[in-house]
C-alpha cells in the first residue's frame, strides 16, 4: 500500500467516526480547604449517586449522575413521596414508581455547569453520602457543615 493511499483510507476512517473516542473521566471530591476526600474513576455507563434524608419529611432522596462524553450529567432523581413542588416537570424527564415506594424521575439528562457540582454537606441528620458502585463515602460523617465540589475532570 502506498503512503498517499494509507492516508487516504485513515482519512476517510476518521470522517467516519461520529465523535472522537473518549478515555475516561475521574470525579474528584475536595472541600474548599482542598483536601480530597475522594478520586474515583467514571467510565461511561457507571452511575455516582448522591444520597441525603429529606430536610423536612426524614425521606430518602437522590441524585444520580453520569458522565457523557466527558460531560458531568444528572440523570435521574428519587424521591420519597410527591411533596409539593416536587415531581415530573415537562421536558425534565419521566416519573416512574421505584420498588421500594416514591419514585424516580429517569431520562433528565441535565449537564453541570463546568462540571461541577458545589454542594453544603449537611449533619449526620442529612446523612449526605456518594455511592459508585460498592464504594461509599460519608460526607456527614465526615465533613458536615463544610462545603464540597464533585467535579468530573478527563483521565
Amino acid at each position: 500500500m502506498t503512503p498517499a493511499l494509507s492516508g487516504r483510507l485513515i482519512a476517510a476512517a476518521l470522517a467516519l467516526c461520529p465523535a472522537p473516542i473518549f478515555a475516561g473521566s475521574v470525579i474528584e471530591v475536595t472541600l474548599d480547604s482542598g483536601e480530597i476526600l475522594a478520586r474515583w474513576p467514571l467510565g461511561a455507563g457507571a452511575e455516582l449517586c448522591l444520597h441525603w434524608s429529606h430536610s423536612v419529611t426524614g425521606g430518602a432522596v437522590a441524585d444520580c449522575f453520569t458522565q457523557q462524553a466527558g460531560q458531568f450529567m444528572l440523570m435521574r432523581s428519587y424521591l420519597h413521596d410527591a411533596a409539593a413542588g416536587l415531581g415530573e416537570i415537562p421536558g425534565r424527564g419521566q416519573i416512574v414508581p421505584a420498588a421500594q415506594g416514591g419514585y424516580w424521575i429517569e431520562d433528565m439528562a441535565e449537564p453541570l455547569p463546568d462540571n461541577r457540582l458545589t454542594l453544603r454537606i449537611g449533619a449526620a441528620s442529612v446523612g449526605h453520602r456518594l455511592t459508585l458502585g460498592a464504594a461509599e463515602l460519608a460526607l456527614s460523617e465526615i465533613a458536615p457543615g463544610a462545603r464540597a465540589m464533585l467535579t468530573l475532570t478527563p483521565e
